[in-house]
């Protein structure tokens, strides 16, 4: 993973004394609120229902054992003993205290960390592939030119001040797994047909108030002119994109509202007077990046390991996470292991200090000192040999954190809602218990098959409702919690926006509804290969909206 050099760490530092600074003197009244504001946000830093909230940036969701051990010790020192992993791949802390937020910082920065640019108008954290360096189906490894792309971003002194905030996502492999198109610049790494490394671009994609799935503008940017081109896209968006109303600020709507066509001639005139210039990579910059990513030091193994595939036959329960919560790995003799933040009494995405201390052990004995955040809210060791797995299995499943359920009803996305956020309309983490009440058998939970549901508090779509399967979004009616829901959406290689099924449903009534969903999917899919997002493409909104809706379909 990348390690910063002195001039990383001296900007870190540089931060934190400046932040500390401005700090002390809002809390002794001499820099006023709306100052103090926009710097706070500059350092992840929001003011929520009941307290600050904290955010921390872990690029494209890797983490050291190390650092893992440090967010564990900021839970336990200055919140309440847990820390909640974001779809962002980030860390956010609910509970704490403003005058101490400045000493949280210097405790990260001692191992790499820290909060710059989670929050505020500029380019937020980049993300990937949670299963970059080990999936199968990767062309190459994407998290180098992320880091290159987050140095150029970081401090980028023109765009430090955009309409509004901006998201990267790339991807290097054939199944999309870092929601490239509801970025609002998502990247596909590619070959052309001559062989050469590139980038397919796309632009303008975003969920939130006015979801939207981002268009291609470019089938093949060159390896070497990859921030040239981010940069022209950026000088675009930052000269043209509005200022004047928060809601039409993103570079989603200057797309829609310009045309995609004219758009893509704005980018393509800006990148052609630039990418000759100083931001064309050299090889020996992409050089230097790999060598932060090397393969590690995996041990020569078969494919097929004996004592693991007896584990299999003899204990049903290790089958059965094994089955959900295993990935093939592209070494033999490694599989990629899930660890499931999806358990029944916990909010989706939370860990203790505890569980994030003896993660961190796992990762030193087991996945070679790393540990990965997904967009899932999940985390990933990626690195375990077939003959320790049922090992690792075994700890996970005395720390709570082994529930088999990647992938299905139970593993749900979802935003912290009204128990915490001040912008929510509704409370997210009691509906999200509420379905895995409904849905804790895993029999009937792998008979059903893989469903994502990812439900949000407000319009902000924290919780991607817009892209689920089955999502959920909560509704404020005076003053009432009440649940609006949309089928068929998709963040995936068949991005797709959810359509909404139709009034909402109270908060009494929102489980019976997610119930009803599902009993119209497996009473309609054609075999149990067929998924609910193929059955749902299928046979349309009306059998879903007759169930859903018995009064009004007999009227």
């Amino acid at each position: 993973m990348y390690r910063y050099d002195q001039y990383d760490q001296k900007l870190v530092d540089e931060r934190v004394a400046q932040f500390r600074h401005q700090t002390e003197r809002y809390l002794a009244g001499q820099l006023p609120e709306d100052e103090f504001r926009a710097l706070r946000l500059r350092n992840g830093l929001y003011i929520q229902r009941f307290a600050p909230m904290l955010r921390i940036s872990i690029p494209y969701g890797l983490l050291a054992s190390r650092q893992l051990r440090m967010l564990a010790h900021v839970a336990r020192t200055y919140d309440k003993g847990y820390g909640h992993f974001t779809t962002r791949q980030n860390m956010q802390f609910n509970w704490p205290e403003l005058a101490r937020v400045p000493d949280i910082l210097a405790d990260l920065a001692t191992v790499q960390m820290h909060a710059i640019q989670t929050s505020g108008n500029c380019i937020r954290n980049i993300t990937s592939d949670h299963l970059a360096g080990v999936a199968r189906d990767e062309l190459v490894d994407p998290r180098p030119y992320c880091e290159l792309t987050r140095q150029w971003a970081t401090f980028h002194p023109e765009f430090n001040w955009l309409p509004r905030k901006f998201k990267i996502a790339f991807s290097a492999s054939r199944s999309d797994r870092a929601a490239i198109r509801v970025h609002d610049i998502g990247v596909q790494i590619v070959r052309n047909e001559a062989g050469e490394l590139g980038y397919t671009v796309y632009v303008g994609g975003g969920l939130g108030r006015t979801p939207i799935i981002g268009v291609k503008t470019a089938d093949f940017v060159a390896e070497v002119d990859l921030l040239s081109y981010l940069e022209a896209v950026l000088r675009v968006y930052n000269l043209l994109g509005r200022r004047d109303n928060i809601y039409k600020a993103r570079i989603k709507i200057l797309v829609k509202e310009v045309g995609p066509e004219k758009f893509i001639a704005m980018v393509d005139r800006e990148w052609a007077r630039i990418r000759d210039g100083e931001l064309k990579l050299k090889g020996t910059e992409l050089d230097r990046m790999r060598e932060h990513f090397t393969t590690p030091d995996y041990a020569a193994l078969p494919a097929v390991d004996p004592s693991y595939e007896e584990k299999l036959r003899s204990d049903s329960a290790f089958a059965a996470w094994a089955r959900r919560n295993l990935h093939p790995h592209r070494q033999p003799g490694y599989a990629v292991v899930f660890v499931s933040l999806k358990a029944n009494g916990v909010a989706p995405g939370d860990a203790t200090a505890e569980q994030m201390d003896a993660l961190a052990d796992l990762a030193d004995r087991h996945s070679f000192g790393e540990i990965r955040a997904t967009h899932d809210q999940n985390l990933v060791l990626a690195d375990v040999r077939l003959d320790e797995v049922y090992e690792v299995w075994q700890r996970l499943r005395e720390l709570n954190l082994a529930t088999p359920n990647i992938g299905l009803l139970t593993d749900l996305i979802c935003c912290p809602g009204l128990d915490f956020c001040s912008l929510a309309n509704a409370s997210s983490i009691s509906v999200a218990q509420d379905v895995f009440d409904r849905f804790e058998n895993l029999d009937d939970q792998h008979d059903i098959g893989p469903i994502k549901v990812k439900m949000s508090g407000c319009m902000n779509g924290c919780g991607h409702h817009t892209v689920g399967h089955i999502g959920i979004l909560g509704v404020d009616k005076k003053g009432e919690e009440w649940y609006q829901v949309t089928l068929g959406g998709s963040a995936e290689n068949d991005a797709s926006l959810g359509d909404r099924t139709g009034p909402s449903f109270s908060r009494e009534d929102i489980g019976d509804a997610v119930q009803r969903i599902v009993e119209v999917y497996l009473e309609r899919r054609n075999s149990e290969d067929e998924t609910f997002l193929e059955t749902y493409r299928r046979v349309g909104m009306s059998p879903f909206k007759t169930r859903l809706y018995p009064t009004t379909a007999a009227a």
